[in-house]
């Protein structure tokens, strides 16, 4: 009896086993994307990031075990080239890569786009490489008037920075073609989930109603979020601020946010003399309730510049750090960004 009890075990954990190497492992590369696509795979299948919480992907260097991380993954989703230019070489052999910004049915923003605006500053599918092969395509044929592709040559080539050295040198300036940062629009972030649930339901068939049921429920819960949001934000909505990078853009179309400029195009860029002149002087002007840092850069220059000025000083964290990966885990990163605005802008 007790060798026959010895066999059940060995067995049922050599199915277990088996069970655990097969199961589908999904790889992210930030952690706000690993937030989303966390809750739409919860009971399905594994997801995990390659940056640690709080690392830029404007400057990450890949580790070998990132590589065999990519490399072993059922699934890679990622933003784009045009966030994660470290990964663009690896994934143009993998084909299990899954570029958001080569996705119809997700509605980009282009850099500079205010809330105010409609579809002028909306990306055109035209930006993304390969989009010709999508379905869905001819619904964002009335689009014509957004940017097309000419806008932005090579932009996810950081290797170009060069050409950007005096960007940080005029105040208020914007990078061109596609924004990257989808994840701090609660409606992109949606459509990216619908995207996102369908390459899962693609690439494992037989979990389809797990990620279609995770699929409605974060849904429902962004939207309801969005609706607190809203109600939130309004009375401060007009309030003028600065932030430290290019990269709210999302949010601000969202919620209609009155954002004044930045310090720097890209976070890894220290700013130039003429811009900070600029800021420290729509500070005395009054212009401005509130200046943002972030905790990934030292927050010494936005000291230096709003020193007796009586500023607020508040801090955005676009990378979510201290939110924890799991369930509600993007609503509570949406909540604390608007809570950053909202105490600040007061």
């Amino acid at each position: 009896m007790q060798r026959i009890s010895s066999l059940f075990c060995a067995a049922a954990l050599a199915l277990s086993g088996s069970a655990m190497a097969d199961d589908f492992k999904v790889v992210t590369t930030i952690k706000p994307l690993n937030l989303i696509v966390s809750e739409l795979v919860q009971g399905a299948a594994t997801s995990d990031a390659i940056l640690p919480p709080g690392a830029s992907p404007h400057d990450y260097a890949l580790r070998p075990s990132d590589v065999k991380k990519l490399n072993d993954a059922d699934l890679v989703i990622w933003v784009g080239p045009q966030l994660e230019t470290f990964l663009t070489k690896l994934m143009a052999t993998n084909p299990n890569s899954f570029a958001l910004t080569k996705q119809a049915g997700i509605d980009f923003l282009n850099y500079g786009a205010k809330p105010s605006d409609d579809h002028g500053d909306h990306a055109s599918h035209d930006d993304h490489d390969d989009h010709g092969d999508h379905a869905g395509h001819d619904a964002h044929d009335g689009h014509g008037d957004h940017a097309s592709h000419d806008d932005h040559n090579d932009h996810g080539d950081h290797e170009g920075h060069d050409a950007h050295d005096d960007h940080g040198d005029h105040a208020g300036h914007h990078h061109s073609g596609l924004n990257p940062h989808f994840w701090m629009g609660p409606k992109q972030t949606i459509e990216a989930a619908n995207v996102i649930t369908e390459a899962l339901i693609k690439h494992d068939p037989l979990h389809k109603t797990v990620y279609l049921d995770n699929l409605s429920t974060f849904t429902t819960e962004v939207n309801q979020a969005v609706s607190e949001l809203n109600a939130e934000l309004k009375p401060v909505s007009n309030n003028g601020y600065f932030v430290f990078h290019d990269g709210y853009g999302y949010f601000e179309h969202q919620f209609g946010l009155n954002n004044l400029g930045h310090f720097t195009v890209e976070p890894d860029r220290k700013p130039g003399a003429k811009t900070l002149i600029a800021i420290r002087e729509s500070l005395k002007d009054k212009q401005a309730y509130c200046v943002f840092s972030e905790p990934q850069f030292s927050p010494a220059v936005v000291d230096s510049v709003t020193k007796g000025t009586g500023v607020n000083i508040g801090t955005l964290d676009p990378m979510a750090t201290n939110v924890e990966v799991g369930k509600g885990g993007y609503v509570r990163f949406i909540k604390e960004l608007g809570q950053s605005f909202t105490k600040c802008l007061k």
